[in-house]
């Protein structure tokens, strides 16, 4: 079944490749979705794909890459829309937009 998880990660997760970290584990489950900073520090993820395969994210992204520290990671399950036809980083750049 496919589902969407978004997620808000807290901790040192900016400046220690989070954004890249997630998007090479995201494509390798054959996720869809994005990742992008927020100002506040933390980290949102939005992927969509099958439920189990999401349940793994959700495990990795509790870890983080090696130089990061993952203080909280809140997530919510909803209903996938479809909207995504792979997965990317959006740049500070983009969000400002």
């Amino acid at each position: 079944m496919t589902k969407r998880l978004k997620c808000r990660i807290a901790g040192r997760v900016q400046l220690v490749m989070f954004r890249d970290f997630t998007t090479r584990k995201a494509r390798r489950l054959g996720l869809v979705g994005r990742v992008q900073n927020i100002k506040d520090g933390s980290v949102e993820v939005i992927a969509e794909g099958e439920e189990e395969k999401l349940k793994q994210l959700l495990v990795l992204l509790k870890k983080g890459p090696l130089l990061s520290r993952v203080d909280n990671v809140e997530s919510f399950w909803e209903e996938a829309t479809g909207e995504f036809s792979e997965f990317n980083i959006i740049s500070d750049v983009e969000r400002e937009k």
